[in-house]
C-alpha cells in the first residue's frame, strides 16, 4: 500500500513539473476554462446583485404605506370618490391616490425646438404630490423651489434634475397618452429610493387627477394607519367596508404594504430568473465550444509526450496511472481555470453595471453579490468540462505500449476514420430526417414540430462532428488549393500540412463551426422576420403616411396628435389603430380598435357589407367570420376579461361587414365610437391606445408639403413621428436588429472561444513539428516563407469551419422557420452579405490566430530544432 501511494505521489509530482515546465501550453488550455465560467458566474452574480437592488427597491417604494388598495383583476380603476369612505373607515389616518402615469417629457432646445429628455430605458412618470402631513409612502422633500401648485406646476427628482439640467422656473413638455401638457418646474425634491435613472414628476393632486385621469376613476390607493392600529388590522377593516358598502366594485385587492412587497419582489424574481437562464445557456455554449479545444489540446499534449509516456511505462509505472496522471492534470486546469472565471465573473458583472450606467438607466448599485452559487456551479462545470474533454486523450495515454511509443510522430493522425464517419453519417441522417419530418407535419400544432426540428438540430450538430474529419480531407486540399495558389511552393505546403492530420483539424474547426452555425442560423431568423414585416406592412399599409410613436409603438400616438391631423389642410382622411382587452362573440383573438375609416390604411379589403365602421360596430376576417358562424347584421356579446379575473360582459356590438385576412388588423376591429361609453370599464381612460395613425392626403398638395404640414401639426406632440410606409416598415425592423445584436455580441464569446482554440492549437503544432521547421529552415525556407505556411495554415482551418457552420446554420434555420410559419414568419430569407461577411471575417480571424504561432515557428533555429 505504501508503494502504491509513494507512486500515485510521485506521479502528482510529475504531473504538477509538467504543467509548470510548459506555461504557455498552461495559459491556453486554462483560458478556455477561464471564458466559459467568467459568463456564467457572472449571470449568476449580475442577477444575485439586481436582486438586491430590487429588494432594496421594493422595500423602499412601499415604507410608509400600511395599506394598498388595488382595482379588482376584472377591471383597472376604481372611482375617485371611494377615498371619501376609505377616510372614514376605523383606523384609517390618511388616504391618498397611488396612480403613476408613464409620459415622455421635452424640455425647449437652444435652437427653440422640442429635446425629449432621454432616460435610458428607466422609467418616466407623473404620479400626484402630497404635503408632508397628508402624504402616504416615502418621504419626499422640496430641496429647491417651491411645492407645485395648479396644472401648470411640477417638481422633479433631484437626481433627475442634475442629470438633464433641470432647474427651477425651467418650462418642459409632458406628452401622455391623451396629449400634450406645458407645465412649468417650481421645485426640485429628494426622495430616499431616487437613484437608477428614472424621471419623476410630480403635481399636486387636484392638478394631477384633472390633468392624467379621466377625471372619475384612478388604479388604486395608498393608506396609512392611525396610532395604535396594525396594518393586518387596518387591510381587514377596509376589506370588510368594501365587501358590505361597495358590493358592486367586485374583488377589490386589499393587502398591507408588506404584502405587496413581497408580491413585487416575487415579480422580479421571475423576471430575472428568465434573464439569468438565458445568460447561463451563452455560458454553456461557451463551455461547449471551449470542450472541443480543452479536448483538443489533450489529445495534442498526449501526442506529444508519447516518448515521455514510453520512459515512464519501461520504468514500471501502470497503464492507469498514465491516465490518472493526465486526469490530474485535467483537474489542475480545470480548477485554476475556473477560479479564475469566478474573479472575472467579478470584473463582467461590474463592467455590465458600468455598461447599464453608461446608457443613463443606471441602477443603484448595490455591489456585486457573490454568492455560493455563483462560486461552486462554475467551479464544477469547469472541472466537469475538462475532466470530461480530457478522458479521451488519458485513456489513449494510458493505452500506450511502450515499444510502440517510443516511435516519433503523431499516432492520432494515422488512426483509422471508418467507424467514426459510419457512425456520424447515420447521426447526421437521423438528424436530417428528423428535422424534415417536422418541416412536414403542417396539421400539427407549432410545439412539437419545433420540438422535433430541435431534436434534429442536436443530431446533425453532433452527426457533422462526428463526419467531420473524413470531410474535411477534401474540402481542406481544395480550400488549401485555392488560398495557397498565390503563394506557390508554400500554399502547396500548407495544404498538404492542414490535411495531414484530419481529427485535429476538424475539432480545431468545429469550435468556429458551432459558432458559425449559430449566428447563421439567427441571422436567417432575423432576415425573415424583417422580410416577413416589410412584407404584411407593404400589403396592409398604402396611406400617404403613418404616424407612430417612439420605441415602434410602445408609447402610444396621443388622442390629441389624431385631432391634429384631421384639421390639416390637405388631409382627406385620418384613422387610429391600437388594441384593447376585449373580446368580441367569444372569439379567443385579440380585438384591434380604429378610431376612424380602417380603409384609410390603404390595405383593408372588405368583402361583404360595409367595412368604413361609418356606425359604431365590428368589422371582422371572414375566415373567423364564417368559423364563428357570424353574419353581417349579427349583434355580438362584446366581454373583457383582465388579467387573473373573470370575464364580464360589457356591451353588444353589431357585425357591419367581413375583410380578406389581414395580418395587421388581425381577426376584428371595433370602432372606438363603440367602445368609448365603456372606456372606464375596459381600463383605456379617455382615449384609446393608438399605435399608428393612417393618414390620407385628398391630392390638393404635394405628399412633401402634406409632410411639412403633419409634422408642424404634431410638433407639440414631440413623441409623433411621421413617416411612409416603408419607413413604418424600417422602424418595426429595427426592434427585430436590436434583440439580434444582442444575441450576436453574446455569441462573439463562442467566437472567441473558438479563436483561441485555434490559436492554441497552431502553437502547440508549431511545438510538435519543431523538428519538421528546423529541417525545412535548414534546406532554405526563409523565415517569412514559414510565417507564411503557418498563416495559410489557420487560414484554411477558420474557413474550412466557417462554411461548415454556415451550411449547418442556414438548413437549420430554414427548417425552424418553415415551422414558424404558421405563427406569421411567413417569408424565408437568407441574409447573403452576413454569410459572406462571416467566412471573410473567418479568414480574417485565421491570420489574426496564427500571428503568434507563426512568429513563433519562423523563430526555430535549425540546427538545435533537428538535434531534438
Amino acid at each position: 500500500m505504501s508503494s502504491r501511494s509513494s507512486s500515485a505521489t510521485t506521479m502528482r509530482r510529475v504531473s504538477l513539473r509538467n504543467l509548470a515546465a510548459h506555461k504557455v501550453r498552461l495559459v491556453l488550455t486554462v483560458l478556455a476554462v477561464v471564458l466559459g465560467t467568467a459568463f456564467i458566474a457572472g449571470s449568476l452574480m449580475f442577477t444575485s446583485s439586481l436582486q438586491k437592488t430590487f429588494d432594496t427597491l421594493t422595500e423602499s417604494t412601499t415604507r410608509g404605506i400600511d395599506v394598498v388598495v388595488s382595482a379588482p383583476p376584472s377591471s383597472t380603476a376604481l372611482p375617485l370618490d371611494l377615498a371619501d369612505g376609505l377616510e372614514d373607515v376605523p383606523g384609517v389616518d390618511r388616504v391618498t391616490v397611488s396612480d403613476e402615469v408613464t409620459v415622455v417629457v421635452a424640455t425647449a432646445g437652444a435652437d427653440g425646438t422640442q429635446e425629449t429628455l432621454q432616460t435610458g430605458g428607466a422609467p418616466a412618470f407623473a404620479m400626484p404630490w402630497y404635503a408632508p402631513d397628508a402624504a402616504v409612502g416615502p418621504d419626499t422633500t422640496i430641496v429647491d423651489g417651491a411645492a407645485p401648485q395648479g396644472p401648470g406646476e411640477v417638481v422633479v427628482n433631484s437626481t433627475a434634475a442634475e442629470e438633464h439640467g433641470l432647474s427651477v422656473g425651467e418650462e418642459l413638455t409632458v406628452v401622455d397618452t391623451a396629449g400634450s401638457h406645458p407645465v412649468t418646474v417650481s421645485g426640485i425634491y429628494d426622495i430616499d429610493i431616487d437613484g437608477g435613472g428614472f424621471l419623476g414628476l410630480m403635481m399636486d393632486e387636484p392638478a394631477f387627477v384633472d390633468t392624467f385621469t379621466d377625471g372619475a376613476t384612478t388604479g388604486g390607493f395608498s393608506l396609512a394607519a392611525a396610532s395604535g392600529t396594525g396594518a393586518d388590522a387596518l387591510a381587514d377593516e377596509v376589506g370588510t367596508y368594501l365587501a358590505a358598502e361597495h358590493p358592486e366594485l367586485g374583488d377589490v385587492e386589499v393587502k398591507t404594504g408588506e404584502q405587496v412587497a413581497a408580491d413585487q419582489a416575487a415579480e422580479i424574481d421571475q423576471a430575472l430568473s428568465f434573464v439569468n437562464y438565458f445568460l447561463i445557456a451563452f455560458g454553456l455554449i461557451a463551455l461547449v465550444v471551449g470542450t472541443f479545444i480543452i479536448a483538443n489540446t489533450f489529445s495534442m499534449i498526449v501526442a506529444q509526450r508519447m516518448r515521455e509516456f514510453a520512459l515512464l511505462r519501461s520504468l514500471g509505472v501502470a497503464s492507469g496511472q498514465l491516465t490518472v496522471s493526465v486526469v490530474f492534470e485535467a483537474v489542475v486546469v480545470g480548477i485554476v481555470g475556473s477560479l479564475l472565471g469566478v474573479l472575472a465573473g467579478v470584473g463582467l458583472t461590474q463592467a455590465i453595471y458600468a455598461v447599464i450606467g453608461a446608457t443613463g438607466a443606471g441602477l443603484p448599485n448595490a455591489g456585486v453579490q457573490v454568492t455560493v452559487g455563483s462560486v461552486l456551479l462554475p467551479l464544477v462545470l469547469g472541472v466537469l468540462v475538462t475532466v470530461v474533454s480530457a478522458w479521451a486523450p488519458a485513456r489513449r495515454a494510458g493505452a500506450v505500449r511502450p515499444v510502440e511509443a517510443m516511435r516519433s510522430g503523431d499516432q492520432s493522425s494515422s488512426s483509422p476514420l471508418r467507424g467514426r464517419t459510419i457512425a456520424g453519417a447515420v447521426v447526421l441522417a437521423v438528424g436530417v430526417i428528423a428535422a424534415v419530418v417536422g418541416v412536414l407535419l403542417d396539421g400539427a400544432s407549432t410545439g412539437p414540430r419545433a420540438s422535433l426540428v430541435g431534436v434534429g438540430a442536436l443530431a446533425v450538430i453532433l452527426g457533422t462532428f462526428l463526419v467531420s474529419p473524413a470531410l474535411s480531407v477534401p474540402v481542406v486540399r481544395g480550400i488549401g488549393a485555392v488560398v495557397g495558389a498565390p503563394f506557390g511552393q508554400v500554399g502547396r505546403l500548407a495544404a498538404t500540412n492542414s490535411g495531414r492530420n484530419p481529427r485535429r483539424t476538424a475539432t480545431t474547426a468545429f469550435a468556429l463551426t458551432l459558432g458559425v452555425a449559430l449566428v447563421a442560423c439567427i441571422g436567417m431568423l432575423g432576415a425573415s422576420m424583417k422580410a416577413s414585416i416589410s412584407g404584411f406592412i407593404g400589403d396592409s399599409v398604402t396611406s400617404d403616411y403613418v404616424l407612430a410613436g417612439p420605441s415602434n409603438g410602445a408609447f402610444p400616438v396621443p388622442q390629441s396628435a389624431l385631432d391634429a391631423v384631421r384639421d390639416v389642410d390637405g388631409v382627406a382622411d385620418a384613422a387610429g389603430f391600437g388594441f384593447l382587452p376585449v373580446t368580441v362573440g367569444g372569439y379567443s383573438g385579440g380585438t384591434g380598435v380604429i378610431d376612424g375609416d380602417p380603409t384609410v390604411s390603404g390595405g383593408l379589403v372588405g368583402t361583404a357589407g360595409d367595412v368604413t365602421l361609418d356606425a359604431p360596430g365590428v368589422v371582422a376576417d371572414e375566415d373567423v367570420a364564417a368559423s364563428e358562424g357570424w353574419d353581417v347584421g349579427d349583434v355580438l356579446p362584446l366581454t373583457v376579461r383582465m388579467p387573473d379575473g373573470p370575464e364580464r360582459e360589457v356591451g353588444e356590438v353589431t357585425l357591419q361587414g367581413t375583410y380578406e385576412p389581414n395580418e395587421l388588423f388581425g381577426a376584428h376591429l371595433v370602432s372606438w365610437s363603440a367602445l368609448e361609453p365603456l372606456a372606464s370599464q375596459l381600463g383605456a381612460g379617455a382615449s384609446p391606445n393608438l399605435y399608428a395613425v393612417f393618414v390620407d392626403g385628398d391630392g390638393s398638395v404635394s405628399t412633401d408639403t402634406l409632410r411639412d404640414r403633419l409634422e408642424d401639426a404634431t410638433a407639440d406632440q414631440i413623441v409623433v413621428q411621421v413617416m411612409t410606409p416603408e419607413e413604418y416598415a424600417g422602424q418595426q425592423a429595427v426592434l427585430v436588429d436590436q434583440m439580434l445584436n444582442v444575441l450576436y455580441a453574446l455569441l462573439a464569446l463562442a467566437v472567441v472561444v473558438a479563436v483561441l482554440g485555434i490559436i492554441n492549437t497552431l502553437a502547440l503544432n508549431v511545438i510538435e513539428r519543431r523538428q519538421e521547421i528546423g529541417m525545412l529552415r535548414a534546406v532554405g525556407t526563409l523565415r517569412g516563407q514559414v510565417r507564411r505556411m503557418i498563416t495559410l495554415e489557420a487560414v484554411q482551418i477558420s474557413l474550412y469551419g466557417a462554411l461548415l457552420g454556415v451550411v449547418v446554420g442556414l438548413g437549420l434555420g430554414w427548417a425552424f422557420l418553415q415551422v414558424l410559419a404558421a405563427e406569421g414568419l411567413s417569408e424565408t430569407a437568407v441574409p447573403w452579405g452576413q454569410v459572406v461577411g462571416m467566412v471573410v471575417a473567418s479568414g480574417v480571424v485565421g491570420v489574426v490566430a496564427a500571428a503568434w504561432p507563426a512568429v513563433k515557428a519562423s523563430r526555430v533555429r535549425p540546427l538545435e530544432a533537428i538535434a531534438d
